[in-house]
């Protein structure tokens, strides 16, 4: 099952507020990228903006991390004029905010069925795209996104 991941699970992987979910960030990452795993322009941004922003990595560590990720993933194409449609659609209707909505569309045209997320609602659905939560309660991988990534290496 091809899936991708939020920029908020990328964050959590920089972020070490909470060791817990940055462990569980980290696995989920490296256990994806043997996976049938697709990272979109809008996640990787949306990484660069949050980690520099809130001075979690200095900018040059930002842009080097996500070179990194652009070699070890497959990258999907950035939102067109449908996955545009898709998301407006989805945020007018309140079913989502628009760029979680982008984010979901573009990964939708990228043939991902699943995306691993932190902050949307776990089991939402749009455009073909479900959602799936990053963490347990206790800041674990979840079991669902445990189904979904490949085997730890052992």
């Amino acid at each position: 099952m091809r899936f991708t991941l939020d920029a908020n699970i990328l964050v959590y992987a920089a972020d070490g507020a909470e060791p817990v979910r940055r462990a569980a960030a980290d696995e989920i990452i490296n256990r994806a990228i043997p996976g049938d795993c697709v990272l979109t322009p809008q996640s990787l941004a949306e990484f660069f903006q949050a980690v520099t922003r809130k001075q979690i990595i200095p900018r040059v560590a930002a842009a080097s991390q996500v070179r990194r990720w652009m070699g070890l993933f497959t990258l999907s194409h950035g939102a067109d004029a449908s996955a545009l449609r898709v998301a407006l659609q989805a945020a007018e209707a309140g079913r989502f905010q628009f760029y979680d909505a982008l984010f979901l569309a573009t990964a939708r045209q990228a043939g991902c069925t699943a995306a691993i997320s932190e902050d949307m609602a776990d089991g939402a659905e749009l455009d073909g795209v479900r959602i799936i939560a990053a963490f347990a309660p206790d800041g674990r991988i979840s079991p669902g996104a445990e189904a979904l990534l490949p085997a730890a290496a052992g």
